[in-house]
């Protein structure tokens, strides 16, 4: 049995998930209450469990109300619990728990900050990644070192391509305005840029993204490409310094 896979628009441009089979209900993150409350009465759903990837306040803060009406299993990372809502079930890197008779795989993924995770489901072929890797893009490396954030994405980038990847932003239109000044002759890129003003111009949500259009027009994920280094004069560098490039190179853009 599929699971149901619902995207929810939160603040000004973040992301909150709603998974669901067998009549139980996760959330990834918790931006903001009110949206999150309002698709679960549409639907007629209760809350089963919360998955928090990392302790940035658009993630988090919404959770309060969420807890109080419903009292959810709040899961997430135990190496940051001291900077994480309390915690119900603390996880590490490699573990897995059961929800909804499918594995659910922890993954740390730190570099945006130290702790945050990602939570990977192999049988539904979904990875949430909140602000590691990110549709087009990468979330700013803020906690971490430019080496931790791309052992970070290389991880992800190591699962099947045809995993779904539920990351935290709306970003996607900027990132890939960035990104075609990497590689300005990508086709992929040329057809992702088009696809995303489609989707926008209806209101609609970029996010989720295949990671098989991720490695194929995501410059965060491209570094080791020869192609890449070629284009920024990098020849002959390490993976990770190229990735650091890019990186900096997005953080002015």
């Amino acid at each position: 049995m599929p699971f149901d896979l619902v995207t929810i628009p939160c603040r000004s441009d973040n992301y909150a998930f709603l998974l669901r089979r067998n009549g139980r209900t996760a959330l990834i993150d918790a931006p903001e209450a009110a949206p999150i409350l309002s698709e679960l009465d549409r639907r007629g759903w209760s809350l089963d469990e919360v998955w928090i990837t990392h302790h940035h306040t658009d993630h988090v803060e919404g959770l309060p109300p969420l807890r109080e009406r419903f009292a959810p299993v709040v899961r997430g990372n135990a190496a940051d619990a001291a900077r994480l809502p309390q915690l119900d079930e603390a996880h590490q890197d490699g573990d897995s728990f059961d929800f909804a008779d499918a594995a659910v795989h922890v993954m740390d993924v730190s570099g945006h900050t130290i702790g945050h995770i990602a939570f990977h489901i192999p049988d539904a072929k979904i990875a949430f990644t909140a602000d590691s890797l990110m549709a087009c893009g990468c979330g700013r490396v803020f906690e971490g070192t430019m080496e931790q954030m791309w052992d970070s994405l290389s991880k992800l980038a190591a699962l099947p391509d045809d995993t779904l990847i539920c990351s935290g932003h709306e970003y996607t239109a900027a990132n890939a305005r960035f990104a075609q000044t990497i590689e300005p002759d990508n086709a992929a890129l040329e057809q992702r840029v088009r696809d995303i003003a489609t989707y926008r111009g209806a209101n609609l949500p970029t996010v989720p993204s295949l990671l098989s259009l991720e490695k194929a027009t995501n410059p965060f994920l491209r570094a080791g490409l020869h192609e890449v280094k070629s284009a920024l004069d990098m020849t002959g560098k390490s993976d990770a310094a190229v990735f650091a490039e890019i990186r900096r190179r997005k953080d002015a853009f």
